[in-house]
């Protein structure tokens, strides 16, 4: 190619289909067929579904009618992505999702024929904290490996066990014969199996006694808490897990308060052309994501493992009786949800998390303070921030716990003064430095449990 003679300034596009292969029973290669004998279209471990491209097509048409239809938030047609932030994490399904939901909230007639080719950021396996990353933080992985025993400890010769095992250990391998947290597979794992073969329909499903209906709660209620109550109980553990997002997030809207808009993309423009302010961040992402912010804010309490096509929206408001010297409403979002239905059951993919923004106007493309102090700060309080999962908002503990910290009369209104107080403790100043430290420590290097949302 690099002493080709041909003109290779342009490219037409190469259309295929992948066909997987297998091996058989005396290791000749086979073709991979599905349960009713395709061979088209099969999918590899971590990537997503037909059902899950539905799915996830629906929740960006749910986001098309409230935020664009309803309030009007956004516009109704596009013409770049300029105002918009997409990310995905390096998983397969996580980007396809996003590539649904993006096609869902903007289809291809709300879509200009000049339409400019949107920008989706990555980040490297090692980097990424759009998941609590056990690869890339050692001290992190030590944690999960240290409540992941506890749990195992706790509930592998409970009564609740035995009534997984009476149902299940038949089919389990030989040289794991009994159901456990710490099983192989996994405990985790075949909840994990159960959940995708079960939304899939009749052509992927299991023998029956694994979606008795007690055996599928027990399940989830030992999962949840193998992978989750640390984030409730550790304050290492949610920084190391999901403080560097949440910081992220908190970054972000503080710039919307100070700046008057997050223009991540600043530095991309020509001197004299106006970078517009981000008004909604999409994040392809995992089940995994969504239960561990909902858990280091206090809000994943008696909740089950969170089910395919969740999402979670972070949105900011701003107090509409403050004086506006710009005029514009963007921000002012005081509305519930009421979309179209979500079609059940939902389908094997990652998660979502949107977050709005407010105002539109030139500014500085950096806040000196967003991860500093609260004393540091002017005042946010007339901005408030609300979390919902699922399209039902959620109570953070810290915020209903006075009423200066929440919009009177809703408790689901935080204050962004007081989520960003709450988000500060568990914001680590240097995460990759941090994942180093304390690995000689135990589950609670301080000696005590930190409850999560204060």
């Amino acid at each position: 190619m690099a002493a080709s003679k041909q003109d290779l300034s342009s490219w037409d596009t190469f259309q295929w289909k992948r066909r997987m292969e297998r091996f058989g029973d005396t290791d000749e290669p086979l073709i991979a067929l599905g349960p009713k004998g395709e061979v088209d279209g099969i999918c590899q471990l971590g990537e997503l579904t037909d059902k899950g491209r539905q799915t996830t097509l629906e929740l960006g048409q749910r986001l098309r009618h409230l935020y664009i239809e309803r309030l009007g938030f956004m516009p109704e047609i596009i013409s770049n992505t300029d105002n918009m932030y997409l990310r995905s994490t390096p998983i397969p399904r996580a980007l396809e999702s996003l590539q649904s939901v993006f096609w869902g909230l903007y289809p291809s007639s709300a879509r200009t024929a000049d339409f400019a080719m949107p920008s989706i950021i990555v980040r490297s396996a090692a980097e990424e904290t759009l998941f609590p990353n056990e690869g890339g933080c050692h001290r992190f992985r030590q944690l999960a490996s240290l409540f992941a025993q506890r749990a195992a400890d706790k509930w592998n010769e409970s009564e609740e066990m035995a009534y997984l095992n009476s149902l299940w250990s038949k089919w389990m391998p030989e040289n794991s014969p009994r159901v456990a947290v710490d099983s192989r597979p996994r405990l985790s794992g075949i909840l994990d199996t159960v959940a995708s073969t079960y939304a899939h329909g009749p052509n992927t499903r299991l023998p029956a006694e694994f979606y008795d209906q007690k055996a599928r709660e027990v399940a989830d209620r030992i999962a949840v808490d193998e992978w989750f109550s640390g984030g409730q109980e550790s304050r290492e553990y949610r920084k190391l897990a999901i403080g560097a997002l949440m910081g992220d997030v908190v970054e972000r809207m503080v710039h919307v308060a100070s700046h008057k808009g997050w223009r991540p993309m600043a530095t991309a423009y020509q001197s004299g052309e106006e970078c517009p302010a981000v008004k909604l961040a999409l994040s392809g992402c995992h089940d995994t994501t969504l239960a561990s912010m909902l858990a280091s804010i206090g809000a994943f309490k008696n909740e089950r493992w969170p089910p395919y096509t969740s999402s979670i929206a972070v949105e900011l408001f701003k107090d509409v009786s403050e004086s506006d010297s710009s005029g514009s409403p963007a921000g002012a979002i005081l509305e519930e949800f009421s979309g179209p239905p979500s079609q059940k059951p939902a389908s094997e993919n990652p998660s979502f998390f949107s977050f709005l923004t407010g105002k539109k106007s030139q500014a500085a493309s950096s806040s000196g303070f967003a991860r500093t102090p609260q004393v540091n700060q002017p005042a946010l309080s007339n901005h408030y921030v609300r979390i919902r999962y699922n399209d039902k908002p959620v109570t953070i503990p810290g915020c209903a716990a006075s009423p200066a910290k929440h919009l009177p009369g809703d408790k689901s209104f935080c204050t962004l003064e007081a989520f960003k107080e709450i988000v500060d403790k568990f914001t680590p100043a240097n995460w990759r430095e941090e994942c180093g430290l304390n690995l000689d420590k135990g589950m609670f290097p301080d000696g005590e449990k930190q409850p999560a949302g204060y």
